[in-house]
């Protein structure tokens, strides 16, 4: 599928259904049930539903502008925690979708390759940045291209591709001058030595971090890009000075330094994501995909699921472009995964 560059509209307003569009937006959730108990249960984002706890913050960091030393010192942690090479490779951006356009605009004007299904916004962004889209279903159709977009994990099916693979095809694009993005905003709980980001140095390879994700923090609004030196700095020159908030850079410094609290979550969002598998196993949902965060169903009754749990004030995730999936995060807490299980019992009941 091709996207023009100058499209104004790549991503539909859907009204009514506007929570299909991104995950979220309980106002819109609100809007759409508005006979749904309160509080709403949001299943739709894959975030931890189970936070990292916000350290104390001096009030004074509200008051005055981010210090260069301490953005130094989370890009050192950063770059730990990554497996980044230094922290010369590393740019530290309030949220990785602020970076999209500006890391599809390091590679030249041409043609921007997306493999898919995943997350919409890339392909928006390319085009904000004045690429050509084509969106593609094989990984080996990514080498004729200025611009390579790859998600690993994927959202929303969790497909992991090969290490080996994404390195062949920043390999092939480096005698064009094409550049490999490599999205791995799920990467914190993916497996160990999946992660390109310790391959930056090879000169095209560009990968993007989330934090909110893991951490359950994404009001924080931090994420990262981990590419070479010569590109971390063009991309730090367009975000300019201060682009990390004094209380952003002290949660995301402790958090990503804090490897008891990372291997527990890890235990802890496997734990759970296995008691979901097993309730949608019981309720004859086909589970296709997913990561610890998140799983992703197939089934004909997708959306009238969807809207059976927006009724009950839960919050799930379908897709305008595909009708049979449906993606849900996990319930935070007892009282809310019993809510998910009375109504899935009821859906089952009622089918």
């Amino acid at each position: 599928m091709a996207i023009s560059a100058s499209a104004t509209n790549i991503i539909p307003h859907n009204g009514a259904d506007e929570p299909l569009l991104h995950g979220g937006e309980l106002s819109a959730a609100r809007r759409l049930f508005p006979d749904a108990p309160r509080p709403f249960i949001d299943l739709s984002t894959g975030i931890n539903p189970n936070p990292y706890p916000v350290p104390k913050i001096a009030a004074e960091l509200f008051a005055r502008l981010p210090d260069s030393a301490a953005i130094a010192s989370l890009a050192r942690v950063a770059a730990r925690a990554y497996g980044a090479p230094s922290e010369a490779h590393v740019v530290a951006a309030p949220g990785t979708q602020i970076l999209l356009p500006l890391v599809a605009g390091l590679a030249r004007s041409g043609r921007a390759v997306i493999l898919t299904p995943t997350y919409s916004e890339h392909a928006r962004a390319a085009a904000l940045a004045g690429h050509d889209v084509t969106e593609v279903g094989e990984i080996a159709a990514l080498t004729e291209a200025e611009l390579a977009i790859v998600t690993n994990p994927n959202n929303p099916d969790g497909r992991l591709f090969a290490r080996e693979d994404l390195l062949a095809v920043a390999k092939h694009l480096q005698p064009r001058g094409g550049v490999l993005v490599v999205d791995e905003a799920f990467m914190d709980v993916g497996p160990p030595g999946a992660s390109l980001a310790g391959a930056v140095s090879r000169g095209n390879i560009v990968v993007l971090r989330s934090f909110g994700k893991f951490f359950g923090l994404a009001g924080i609004r931090l994420g990262f890009a981990v590419a070479a030196p010569a590109m971390a700095a063009r991309l730090s020159a367009r975000l300019g000075p201060w682009a990390i908030s004094g209380p952003a850079l002290v949660a995301g410094t402790k958090a990503l330094a804090d490897n008891a609290w990372i291997d527990t979550a890890r235990s802890q969002l496997a734990t759970a994501s296995r008691r979901l598998d097993a309730m949608l196993t019981a309720s004859a949902f086909e589970i296709v995909g997913g990561t610890t965060l998140f799983r992703l169903v197939r089934t004909p009754d997708a959306k009238m699921l969807f809207h059976h749990l927006g009724r009950a004030g839960i919050l799930a995730r379908i897709f305008p472009d595909n009708a049979m999936w449906l993606r849900l995060g996990l319930p935070a807490h007892e009282p809310d995964w019993q809510r998910l299980q009375i109504a899935m019992d009821a859906f089952r009941a009622g089918r």
